[in-house]
């Protein structure tokens, strides 16, 4: 019998651990290779985790609920002896490790440097190039986003600290036990740059703030069990949103009388395309041509500059039983109407099924969100960082309209109506500016052309 170790994956570049959800099979449980064996979930997707190699599974070392670093062996299966894994019949060779000559000088504080010379003072040259990529030095170097918020509340040098995770990272408890032996490495906090970087944006996770949450006594009747991850890493980004935007919000009601009327025209069309085009694409649409036209609205606030975002990645947040999560249209402005509905409908079901990649949920630059599927009539959501806008869909049902006819008469007639809101980051995005968005897609809303095009 041969006994095949099950790592616990990295669900995409920036991310250092996962949690291990639910195991799908138990122990003495036959696998086949590519079978989910159990859910993980991480700061950015859920997922379901295959099977590396076909067998029975032997042994279960990392508890539902708990968190651990990417690389951890979480599981062992048991195979025939001889059988290849997946991930060994895929792995390449191991580069062999070239040693320097000598040791690269220290570069002058402040002074330009070619790339090559950086890395050399930083060490990362003293590997050969896919060695320096390697999962070793980015554990090494990336801390979680708590650990440098309470380093940098307490001024200590994160660098300076000999963690005990794997590769030397720095762990929550690593710097908690910093922090209450006085500090000892700490040191003046690193001047923040006069400006940030203007390309490729910063990831949010260096704006992350951990949030206090006040305790509250619970009763005799009450019943208490601990904030599941999902809903606790919305918790977090929700207040910090709210702590870094000053958030105004604007609302329009849509007539959707013209849309219903094209849906109606090209229902059998879309049906033999195999696409169901609901309300959500036509909206979709809209924002993105009006995101196109505006890009203001598709923007991001880095420090003292605005990065304006040169693709239209529209998310679309999915409600599901265990929270919310938000998949992505990318380029949503170069997709037809039925390729919106397609990819929307797409990523939804993969959402509801865990079967998204972390590529799939990163990249938004503007986010949609619908309560009005559960009745809501008027939503006011919470920007979605680095973002500046999220819009809120009402609820769409028949209400009393006036209407006039061309010769002036007006009558009193049912229209099928709804409201969109538009909640925006005050920063950048000043009312006038978000009053022109939200009527420009009312605009291409109230007027789409009879082919849905």
């Amino acid at each position: 019998m041969a006994r095949i170790e099950v790592p616990m994956p990295q669900m995409g570049e920036s991310i250092a651990e996962g949690t291990v959800s639910v195991w799908l099979k138990k122990v003495g449980d036959s696998v086949e290779r590519d079978e989910p064996i159990m859910e993980i979930s991480t700061d950015k997707v859920d997922a379901e985790i295959p099977s590396p190699s076909a067998g029975t599974l032997a042994e279960i070392v990392v508890q539902e609920g708990d968190t651990v670093e990417v690389g951890t062996i979480v599981a062992y299966i048991e195979t025939e002896a001889g059988a290849v894994s997946a991930t060994e019949s895929a792995a390449p060779p191991a580069p062999e490790q070239e040693t320097p000559e000598e040791e690269p000088a220290t570069p002058v504080e402040g002074e330009a440097q070619p790339k090559a010379q950086r890395d050399a003072a930083s060490g990362r040259a003293a590997r050969a190039p896919a060695a320096a990529n390697s999962l070793e030095d980015r554990l090494r170097t990336r801390s979680s986003p708590l650990v440098r918020r309470i380093a940098a509340e307490h001024g200590l040098d994160i660098e300076s600290l000999s963690g005990s995770g794997r590769s030397g990272r720095v762990t929550k408890s690593d710097i908690l036990q910093a922090v209450e032996s006085g500090g000892q490495q700490r040191k003046a906090p690193a001047k923040a740059p006069a400006r940030a970087p203007a390309a490729g944006g910063m990831p949010w996770d260096e704006f992350y703030t951990h949030v206090e949450h006040p305790e509250v006594t619970a009763g005799p009747n009450d019943r208490v069990e601990p904030m599941g991850r999902m809903t606790s890493l919305i918790a977090e980004h929700m207040v910090l949103s709210q702590r870094v935007s000053p958030h105004v919000h604007s609302y329009f009601e849509v007539d959707y009388s013209q849309i219903d009327q094209v849906r109606a025209k090209n229902r059998s069309v879309w049906t033999d395309q195999g696409a169901k085009v609901s309300y959500t694409a036509f909206i979709t649409k809209a924002v993105a041509m009006a995101l196109r036209e505006q890009p203001k609205v598709n923007a991001s606030v880095s420090g003292d500059q605005v990065i304006y975002r040169g693709d239209v990645n529209i998310g679309i947040a999915v409600a599901l039983p265990w929270g919310l999560i938000v998949p992505v249209v990318k380029n949503a402005d170069e997709l037809s109407l039925v390729g919106l509905a397609k990819r929307i409908g797409d990523l939804a079901e993969r959402a509801r099924s865990k079967k998204l990649s972390p590529e799939e949920v990163q990249g938004g630059t503007f986010t949609i969100t619908n309560p009005g599927v559960f009745g809501t009539v008027i939503g006011f959501p919470i920007i979605n960082q680095p973002q500046v806008a999220i819009l809120g869909v009402g609820g769409i049902e028949k209400r009393p309209v006036v209407v006039s006819d061309e010769f002036g008469n007006d009558a009193i007639v049912a229209r099928k109506r709804g409201f969109l809101s538009l909640g925006y980051d005050h920063r950048l995005v000043n009312g006038a500016d978000g009053d022109k968005f939200l009527a420009r897609v009312k605009e291409i809303m109230e007027s789409f052309p009879e082919t849905g095009a």
